[in-house]
């Protein structure tokens, strides 16, 4: 069972592991899938409202019988549809998700919105207000995207949840630097792209060689994939990943109780990963073109 939290920078915690309904289950039902990571122990569950899934989350949650101070319930907000507000938005989620506040809620992308992100931060920060989410924080933003919520920002987002592992490091430095200025806590997604999506590059052979440490310290095998959850952890930033299978669920879960990685290790990580740029998610921080 996941234990580890992290304190915000309004008081609440966060746990550092997450299970997400996106990326395999974009637009998909995820009910099997969160079922199985909820038998595992695994409640904190990240959602949005672009999965087009809330639903499927939200009948996992209530056929677990768990109560729901047992879970933290993430869900973010799609761009505002015509005539609603991010209140109806939210309360739209919160019914489908069968639940009558959220823990944290995010935007979930800074760009392609019809009002200024300002105006729609106000929003974030009233529905905080009426208890309907808990935490307030955004997604995917850069530093230009804060300084436009900022300047009349009465709350301070609590996270950032971004694309966030060793082949964005050096690319991802400036907002980090700015976020941790601002008691902004970064949350990662995409953690493992470099064993599941960019394999063959600089960071392999760091990986391999961290891994076999590890496992000879914990007297069991450690995987590529743990280390860089370990990496994460040492830098204190929370870890949504997602998975179908039992035994993923359960590496994933494993990780926290691993020996920490050295300094030397984090370092030996952290610069294999600037030797080569690899984005797989918000390609317009790079300005490579659409959000998705």
């Amino acid at each position: 069972m996941a234990s580890l939290t992290i304190t915000l920078n309004d008081g609440n915690k966060i746990p550092w592991l997450g299970f997400g309904t996106g990326t395999a289950f974009f637009g998909k039902d995820a009910e099997d899938a969160t079922r199985m990571a909820i038998e595992h122990d695994l409640l904190h569950l990240d959602g949005a409202q672009l999965y087009k899934n809330e639903e499927s989350l939200g009948a996992a949650i209530a056929a677990s019988g768990k109560p729901r101070s047992s879970f933290y319930i993430t869900t973010k907000l799609e761009k505002i549809s015509l005539g609603r507000t991010v209140r109806d938005m939210l309360v739209t989620s919160l019914e489908k998700l069968r639940l009558g506040f959220v823990d944290l809620f995010l935007i979930h992308f800074p760009i392609e919105h019809e009002q200024p992100l300002s105006a729609i931060w106000k929003q974030f920060e009233d529905v905080q207000k009426e208890g309907l989410t808990r935490s307030i924080g955004v997604s995917n933003f850069r530093i230009q995207d804060f300084e436009a919520i900022l300047d009349k920002a009465n709350v301070i987002p609590a996270v950032n949840q971004i694309e966030y592992h060793p082949y964005v490091f050096n690319a991802n430095q400036s907002v980090m630097k700015y976020m941790k200025e601002k008691n902004i806590l970064p949350a990662s997604y995409g953690g493992l792209s470099p064993v599941i999506r960019f394999r063959g590059g600089t960071l392999d052979p760091v990986l391999i060689s961290v891994a076999g440490r590890v496992s000879k310290t914990a007297g069991q095998t450690v995987t590529e994939g743990q280390v860089l959850q370990l990496w994460l952890k040492a830098k204190q930033i929370p870890v949504i990943t997602t998975t179908s299978k039992a035994e993923r669920v359960q590496e994933y879960l494993a990780a926290e109780a691993l020996p920490d990685l050295t300094l030397e290790e984090v370092s030996a990580i952290d610069e294999a990963g600037t030797k080569v740029h690899h984005r797989y998610f918000a390609k317009y921080w790079d300005n490579e073109g659409s959000a998705l």
